[in-house]
Formats: C-alpha cells, sequence, structure tokens
C-alpha cells in the first residue's frame, strides 16, 4: 500500500457524507448579508451575518477599524459597536436603512465609494454622536439625508443630485464642516447658507448658472472677511464670475471658473 495516498476511513466518510451541490457552491462564494438591525449574536470575530460569518472574518478587522472594500456585498453588514473607521467600497450595495449604523457611537468615518447607492433613509446618519467623514462618492444618490452637525468633511461627488436633491439649509448648522465636495452631479444652484468653518467648496462640473452678491460676502458690509474659505471650485459650470465681481470681496482668494 502506497503511504500517504490514502485519508483515513473516518475522514473519507465524513468528507463523502456531504457533498456540495451546485447551489451550495455559488451561495459560497457570494456570501449574502442581512441588516444590521437584524444580526444575531456576536463574537471574538464580529456579530454574525446571516450565514453565520462573522464580520471580521469576511472583512478585515484592524483594531476598531473594518475594511469591507471589494466583498461584493448587498448590504451594509453587522458591524462590532465599537467600530470607528468603516470602508465598504467597490460593493453592490443599493440601500442604506434607518438602522444600518444604529448604536454605532463610536463611528467616526464612512466610506461607501463606488456602490449602486440610490436610495438613503433621511436618519440613517443622524443619530452619529461621533461621525465627522461622509463619503459617498460614485454612487446613484438623488437625494441627502439629513446630516450631522458634527461633520467635518463631506463627499458626495460623482452622483445625480439635482435641484431637489439637498434640502433648503442642509449645511446650515454643521459648525464643524470644513470640506464639501459635490462635483459632477446636476446642481443648478449653490445650496445656502454654508457655515463659516468651510475651508474647501468643490462643485466643479455642475449646471450652476449664477450667483448673488451674498452667496459668500454679507451684501453691502465690506468689511467683513471670510478668512477660512480659501478653495473654491466652479469650473465646468455655465456660470461667468465675472459679472459679479462684488460676490467674491469678502474671500482671501478668488474662486476657480469661467471669467468670460
Amino acid at each position: 500500500t502506497d503511504i500517504g495516498t490514502k485519508l483515513p476511513s473516518v475522514i473519507q466518510d465524513s468528507y463523502s457524507s456531504a457533498p456540495l451541490t451546485e447551489e451550495t457552491e455559488d451561495e459560497a462564494s457570494t456570501p449574502k448579508l442581512i441588516d444590521g438591525s437584524s444580526a444575531q449574536g456576536s463574537g471574538v470575530l464580529g456579530p454574525q451575518t446571516q450565514d453565520d460569518l462573522p464580520t471580521c472574518l469576511l472583512c478585515t478587522c484592524l483594531g476598531t477599524t473594518v475594511y469591507c472594500d471589494d466583498r461584493e456585498l448587498l448590504a451594509v453588514p453587522p458591524l462590532p459597536k465599537k467600530t470607528t473607521y468603516f470602508y465598504s467600497r467597490y460593493n453592490r450595495i443599493k440601500k442604506i436603512s434607518r438602522n444600518d449604523f444604529a448604536n454605532l457611537n463610536h463611528l467616526k468615518r464612512i466610506d461607501l465609494t463606488a456602490n449602486f447607492i440610490s436610495d438613503i433613509h433621511k436618519d440613517a446618519f443622524r443619530r452619529l454622536p461621533q461621525l465627522q467623514e461622509l463619503v459617498l462618492r460614485d454612487n446613484r444618490i438623488r437625494q441627502l439625508p439629513e446630516l450631522p452637525s458634527t461633520l467635518t468633511f463631506i463627499d458626495v461627488s460623482k452622483n445625480r443630485l439635482g435641484r431637489r436633491g439637498i434640502p433648503n439649509e442642509a449645511f446650515k448648522n454643521l459648525d464643524e464642516l470644513q470640506h464639501l465636495y459635490i462635483t459632477d452631479n446636476n446642481l443648478d444652484h449653490i445650496p445656502l447658507p454654508l457655515p463659516e468653518s468651510l475651508q474647501a467648496l468643490h462643485l466643479q462640473n455642475n449646471n450652476i448658472q449664477e450667483m448673488h452678491e451674498d452667496t459668500f460676502c454679507k451684501m453691502r458690509d465690506f468689511t467683513y472677511v471670510r478668512r477660512a474659505l480659501e478653495d473654491i471650485r466652479l469650473d465646468g459650470n455655465p456660470i461667468n464670475l465675472s459679472k459679479t465681481p462684488y460676490a467674491y470681496m469678502c474671500l482671501p482668494r478668488l474662486p476657480v471658473g469661467n471669467l468670460i
């Protein structure tokens, strides 16, 4: 008998007793996840998914950071309660539900770049007390949800935001917001008011056609200076910045855009 070429009978029986069908193989290759609100149980590797696969086994968890990039996910996986940074880029997520990020009181950054998101519940992010950075670029979003006042960085570039896509005064109470990127959308106006804390505003490649004297400055108050806002991008819009020279009097630098 050749040595090492035959499995012990006990192991052979265990292999032969549970053959994989084609359906089981397909399901195993693409794990399906349920919403975090309905996940049951948790362990060393995080909450369980629908297939009893811990999130930190399906994804990569380093400390309190969870990386779920390029995993063909169809939904936000249930996350450990102490998660601070969550990355789920290049997946197939279409919807953000109300409870996808429920009770994640330590979460500081969410990055869902390059998914298929078109529907976000209005309270999906509002109840996150420490959220600072929200990245939703390269999706199919038509309507922004309510935003927490703790945000310092928002990137919703390359979406489908139009005239009604951003609620009135959406950024008014975001007193810590420093960077706002809404490039490559369908906006026809600049969303106002903008918080005094804002340092960078990128709106290139939209459909903005007009500017008002009080868009950035205070009308007839030539002593007012808006020192923080140094980076404004309006290039790629059908607007002539030279027609409203007083709109930039309070700015430390002129916006980048069409001057003729």
